[in-house]
């Protein structure tokens, strides 16, 4: 590196266990910067935003946030929820608010098995498995569209509406998206995710298009599947797998069922990304709170570092990245687990491991 680079980073810590695993993170990044021997330096500003923030103010973060925001290089992010405010609430006031605001369309959620850590896949080599979901995560389910009414007609009298949004140019953006992925990694497939048969107006126009926009990538493999059946092919035929893009519900819900497989939710990392850079991108473990767990030091911290590995690589550190992924990997192989995926170790322990990791392989390359 012939120049130095700083870079500016937001951190929301959020609910919960957010502050653990963010925590654990900044230890990371810390000795990425030592690495770096002053060539790397991130600049770091924390906002309070949360749960606690909106008791006290009646709003999860405050009113010019995002224009606080705008500034920054990055977003790092730990989590939203806790029983003391509705979940709605709780996620349209803060993550959601954050992500459609600054048009982070694309939602990548990697899933990845590591070594030492047993996986939910029965006489199945980890080596085989190495996907990605790409979620849209502007419109789709959670466009937010509908309402209540009718609820002055008596008990029981009530209608709710909910419509997904699906338009063309939101689902042409993140099939590019995947196809653009695909064309970098070793097979070169995009699996397309729908429900078209029961959702006959969006999904099928997602389809539509997916069959467009497939005509422009002939190198690259094409699939679809329906949601339903492709549940159960994460399960029985995961290695057909390798770029799949899905709508903001979808993929949602694939995402997680990718990250129990591989152990935990707390191992998987996510990436809310602007592609055009005209905001900056949110990183943060697809977790939740986990208020039962918090404050107990127990919390995995593997997702919030890959996510931290993940903001590293879009910010154009991509040897950085690396070397954290490597350093995770070290660590879990050595044994080095929190109680989810079986081990006995704290939070912090599996970080430091990490950053101990990180060390050692500077030093010996």
């Amino acid at each position: 590196m012939n120049a130095k680079k700083t870079f500016k980073l937001a951190v929301i810590p959020g609910d919960g266990i957010g502050s653990e695993v963010i925590d654990a993170g900044m230890k990371v990044l810390k000795q990425v910067e030592v690495n770096s021997q002053g060539e790397i330096k991130f600049e770091s500003v924390y906002f309070p935003w949360g749960c606690d923030y909106y008791l006290e103010n009646g709003k999860m973060m405050a009113d010019d946030g995002l224009d606080q925001l705008k500034s920054f290089d990055a977003i790092y992010f730990g989590a939203v929820g806790y029983s003391n405010v509705p979940d709605h609430v709780s996620l349209w006031g803060l993550r959601l608010n954050i992500c459609q605001n600054f048009d982070q369309w694309a939602n990548i959620r990697p899933v990845r098995f590591y070594k030492g850590i047993p996986g939910k896949l029965a006489n199945r080599s980890i080596e085989d498995h190495d996907w990605v979901l790409i979620r849209e995560n502007s419109e789709g389910e959670y466009a937010g569209l509908g309402g209540r009414n009718l609820s002055g007609r008596g008990l029981g009298k009530e209608v709710a509406i909910q419509s997904a949004l699906f338009t063309e140019e939101g689902c042409e953006r993140i099939i590019r998206y995947a196809f653009d992925l695909a064309r970098t990694r070793k097979r070169k497939r995009v699996t397309s995710v729908t429900k078209s048969n029961a959702q006959q107006y969006g999904m099928v126009l997602w389809d539509e298009v997916f069959a467009r926009v497939s005509k422009d990538y002939p190198d690259v493999e094409t699939n679809q599947w329906l949601v339903d059946a492709m549940a159960a092919q994460f399960i029985l035929h995961p290695e057909e797998l390798e770029v799949v893009v899905a709508s903001n519900l979808i993929a949602d819900i694939l995402s997680d069922l990718g990250s129990a497989l591989t152990g935990s939710l707390g191992l998987a990392p996510s990436a809310n990304i602007n592609p055009e850079r005209r905001f900056p991108s949110m990183f943060e473990s697809v977790h939740g709170s986990a208020p039962d767990i918090a404050g107990q030091g127990i919390a995995n911290p593997i997702g919030a570092i890959g996510s931290a590995a993940m903001m590293l690589e879009h910010l154009g550190l991509k040897e950085e990245s690396n070397d954290i992924m490597r350093a995770i990997e070290e660590a879990t192989s050595k044994g080095f687990l929190t109680r989810d995926v079986g081990g006995t170790n704290s939070t912090i322990e599996v970080a430091e491991a990490i950053v101990e990791n990180l060390s050692k392989n500077k030093v010996e390359n």
